[in-house]
């Protein structure tokens, strides 16, 4: 398992992942020794392309490091959260939350979610020399490693070396840092797929040629703008506020659209006949609990009339100032009794967008609504700084979900963050919707609030929030029957002793059940299997019991991993594929630790008779 992908890695180079893909498409252009013939493959687009050479590239220090690392399979194990995804809420949810490094999860996600994802967004760091980024490698390459590996210099490798070692927050850092993780992720996409990506002035341009890069130029769809700030902000050095972010939107394919719906337009309607256009009636009320922002508890005057209106307890949901502005522009409307609650009128032509070229959509959807948010789920907490607001989420994941799809749809986000797109996409209230949310586990500081209040990590915090929103839209949507609850996995890095222990491993030893297996735990290597053979996360196995000898079903593959597998479990083995029709696995998997050299020549050696009763070639596959 971990000691044969440790050793393919050694050989991976940074056009890998491209050669996978040539192997695929265009066998006949390598030879006997799997190498790569151009003239053959120049022969044979030849009818179709006129091959030429632009003049032209784009190039940054460490873009083959970063391509070989999306061609290297991570070395972790998927360790599932036994006790919560067996919770009644969760144990039959697709919905996913992984706890670790997203481009370990990313390489994990790919073996069984490959082309299924409909709709991606990330909102990763912005590299703006404040917000903590320093990309700090996991992998530990000598510089004559990556000289050998990428055919560079030995000054590049040493700058490499340095970039990936957090020692600095460069642009080429923050590339090498994307590139692989955005390569991953258009392998996920479905063929009408697309991905959002927030960012700011800092890295726009940069990002914008790397996604030109890696997904292609014809497949770019827009560069919109996010009015994320409801007031300009006046201490900025230069004069400026930059009171906007950017959200670059790619599709897997030139064709892929934006296609969803923002909002149902039956409901507006213009009775008043305002020039403004349709309208609907919208709820002032806030929604924070009694230890909401005194800033947002005050009487409301009608200035046409003079009845006062009592503040809600929750409080309003604008500030005195907004509040003004809303009342000037005729946005309020009045009951005619002091006991009724005023209401605002929300435009149709605020919401509704077709979201082509650049876009103003988002600029009754600010910051600060994100914080809100979340505040209001943890009884007035604020343990996350700057959270996406959930309705510029909702939005997004709209314009990337076909109201047509019959079939089960799944989000993306690999920067999860505090969970606002896992709440935006069960707040969609659709039964087709399942999110994969992925979120490193970083460390909270110990004077923090987070900490103080139990929470060590970020992803704490994460899942912590899916648990109270899910019960938030329950209790508002009681006869909602959707997907409310998830499965979480942790990833973790196996041990180097452990490491050491399987490199000194004698196949010829018959091992105990203290030993190998239970350095990662059975429930481990078998979900890790599991997804590195397309089943997925949480899928669903059946308990295969061979006289005393339990091994695991689960579509073609009979998995086993337990040691002291006899003679009379193989008999029994043999015994039920001649006697269960039903029962017909066409690949053995056995945990090579759990079986000594007698046991797996035993299989070897009954795999005739097995072969001859379901007239096929079983193969028996021993991994490390």
């Amino acid at each position: 398992m971990i000691q044969q992908i440790a050793k393919d890695n050694e050989a991976v180079t940074p056009i890998s992942r491209e050669m996978e893909g040539l192997k695929e498409y265009f066998p006949q252009c390598f030879n006997a020794q799997g190498e790569f013939d151009i003239d053959k493959f120049r022969e044979a687009i030849q009818p179709q392309v006129d091959v030429t050479r632009e003049g032209r590239s784009y190039d940054f220090l460490g873009k083959s490091y970063a391509r070989m690392l999306s061609s290297m399979d991570t070395t972790t194990v998927i360790r599932p959260d036994v006790e919560h995804n067996s919770k009644l809420e969760n144990q039959n949810s697709e919905n996913i939350y992984i706890s670790g490094d997203n481009l370990d999860a990313l390489h994990h996600l790919v073996k069984s979610y490959a082309g299924q994802v409909k709709c991606i967004y990330i909102d990763p760091p912005y590299n703006t020399g404040t917000d903590g980024f320093v990309y700090n490698d996991k992998f530990k390459f000598t510089a004559e490693e990556l000289e050998k590996k990428l055919s560079i210099s030995p000054d590049e490798a040493e700058k490499i070396i340095a970039m990936t070692s957090g020692h600095r927050a460069s642009h080429a850092a923050w590339l090498t840092f994307m590139m692989p993780r955005l390569q991953l992720a258009r392998d996920l996409m479905s063929k009408d797929g697309v991905i959002f990506i927030s960012i700011d002035d800092n890295e726009q341009a940069y990002l914008k040629q790397l996604c030109d890069n890696v997904f292609g130029e014809d497949c770019f769809i827009s560069s919109f703008i996010w009015k994320k700030r409801q007031q300009p902000d006046s201490r900025t050095k230069n004069g400026v506020s930059m009171d906007h972010d950017y959200l670059l939107c790619y599709g897997r394919r030139e064709e892929a659209r934006v296609r969803g719906k923002l909002s149902d337009v039956t409901k507006y309607s213009n009775p008043d006949n305002d020039p403004r256009g349709d309208w609907m009636s919208d709820n002032m009320v806030g929604l924070a609990t009694e230890s909401q922002r005194p800033n947002l508890h005050y009487e409301l005057e009608n200035p046409a009339t003079g009845i006062v209106y009592a503040c809600p307890s929750t409080g309003w949901r604008y500030e005195k100032k907004r509040m003004a502005e809303l009342i000037a522009g005729n946005e309020i409307l009045w009951p005619a009794e002091p006991s009724g609650r005023p209401r605002r009128k929300k435009f149709l032509k605020d919401v509704q967008s077709s979201l082509t070229g650049f876009s103003s959509l988002f600029n009754t959807v600010y910051s600060t609504q994100g914080t809100r948010e979340l505040s209001e789920l943890f009884d007035g907490n604020d343990y996350f700084d700057f959270p996406k607001p959930v309705d510029f989420i909702k939005q997004i994941l709209e314009q990337g979900i076909d109201p047509s799809d019959k079939e089960d749809i799944y989000v993306l986000d690999f920067f999860s963050g505090s969970g606002t797109t896992a709440q935006a996409a069960m707040e969609l209230k659709d039964e087709r919707v399942h999110f994969i949310m992925v979120q490193w586990k970083e460390k909270y500081a110990e004077q923090s609030e987070a900490y103080k209040a139990g929470y060590r990590t970020i992803d704490e915090v994460g899942m912590e929030r899916i648990k109270r929103a899910a019960k938030k839209i329950k209790e508002e949507n009681p006869l909602f029957a959707g997907d409310l609850g998830f499965k979480h996995y942790t990833l973790e890095e196996v041990p180097q002793n452990t490491l050491d222990k399987l490199e000194a491993f004698d196949s010829n030893v018959i091992l105990s059940t203290e030993d190998t297996l239970n350095m990662f735990g059975r429930d481990t290597v078998l979900e890790t299997w599991l997804v590195s053979d397309g089943y997925g996360l949480g899928a669903k196995t059946e308990d295969v019991v061979l006289n005393k000898y339990h091994a695991t079903l689960c579509g073609c593959h009979l998995y086993m991993t337990d040691v002291d597998f006899t003679e009379e479990d193989m008999a029994a083995l043999v015994d039920r594929y001649q006697s269960d029709p039903a029962f017909n696995p066409d690949c053995i998997v056995l945990f090579g630790y759990s079986f000594g050299h007698n046991a797996k020549d035993m299989l070897e050696k009954n795999k005739s008779t097995i072969n001859l009763v379901k007239d096929k070639n079983i193969i028996i596959d021993v991994r490390y």
